[in-house]
């Protein structure tokens, strides 16, 4: 089943039929709100805002871990999230959409980043850390749509997550450049690396707003304002896709990723709680 995360200015589906709505409990506290479960376009979905109703958390302040643990409870083999990305490349301009299939971690480690530790030991690959097939689909969706589509789509792109809450400075803009990063963001890690570790396969549609602070011209440089007037009006763009995706035959996961813990876990069956043996069943489905 897939799930959608909604970022900036998605805090509902519009025509989402609700079935069912599940709190927000989880072993590792709160998620960010209800887990929404109905359909669009007869397709049977997931939905949750991540910064929660009003959009009250930041960043660094969203349960990441709550949220996809609640989201593989509910059923979900598939995520795509949305959210608002910043441009470190001339080509993924402002009002375009942009799919990144490589992530760089320039968080702080504030962040809660993995569902083990505290006596559950694993490693997981993420060499290759969002589903093709998702990202394929995605694309063939934006295709579908163009040219009345009227923005672009790019994939193959890297995406650096920054800690946040402040906008980055220019030395900051040019290191992330300078090591090979295409967009920059606050939400997609550990989301996308969580997702992975739950059998989740991931991808991300990213709404470019601004060039960050990269380019000589200020007035190109990112601000709240222009971020959320950019947001709003290729926000609209970005759901077309999202229902031309609907419309469409989902992709299966592919089998890498619905059996990433296969192998990865190290510790017995035997040596965990009751408590951890029920969250880890969870994420095995």
């Amino acid at each position: 089943m897939l799930a959608i995360v909604g970022g900036t200015g998605l805090y509902d589906l519009p025509g989402l039929q609700v079935e069912q709505r599940i709190a927000a409990g989880t072993p590792f506290g709160a998620a960010s709100g209800e887990v929404l479960r109905g359909r669009l376009h007869g397709k049977e979905l997931l939905f949750m805002a991540r910064h929660g109703a009003g959009h009250k958390l930041l960043p660094h302040e969203v349960n990441y871990r709550a949220n996809v643990y609640a989201l593989k409870r509910a059923g979900a083999t598939m995520l795509l999230g949305f959210s608002a990305v910043g441009s470190l490349v001339h080509r993924a301009a402002p009002g375009d959409l942009a799919v990144p299939e490589q992530y760089f971690d320039w968080t702080r480690g504030t962040r809660e980043r993995s569902f083990f530790g505290g006596g559950v030991a694993a490693h997981i690959s993420t060499a290759k850390p969002v589903s093709a097939r998702l990202v394929a689909a995605v694309q063939a969706a934006a295709g579908s749509l163009a040219p009345a589509l009227g923005t672009t789509l790019h994939r193959g792109l890297t995406y650096a997550c920054v800690e946040g809450p402040r906008l980055g400075t220019q030395a900051e803009s040019f290191f992330l450049r300078n090591a090979g990063c295409h967009l920059v963001g606050m939400t997609n890690v550990p989301e996308a690396f969580l997702a992975r570790e739950a059998q989740i396969a991931y991808a991300t549609v990213g709404i470019v707003t601004d060039y960050d602070c990269w380019l000589d011209d200020p007035s190109q440089h990112a601000s709240v304002a222009v971020i959320l007037e950019r947001y709003a009006r290729t926000l609209a763009q970005a759901r077309q896709v999202l229902d031309a995706l609907l419309k469409a035959p989902l992709p299966e996961p592919e089998p890498e990723i619905r059996q990433a813990l296969a192998g990865a876990v190290m510790t017995p069956d035997a040596a965990l709680t009751p408590a951890q043996r029920e969250w880890l069943q969870v994420l095995r489905r």
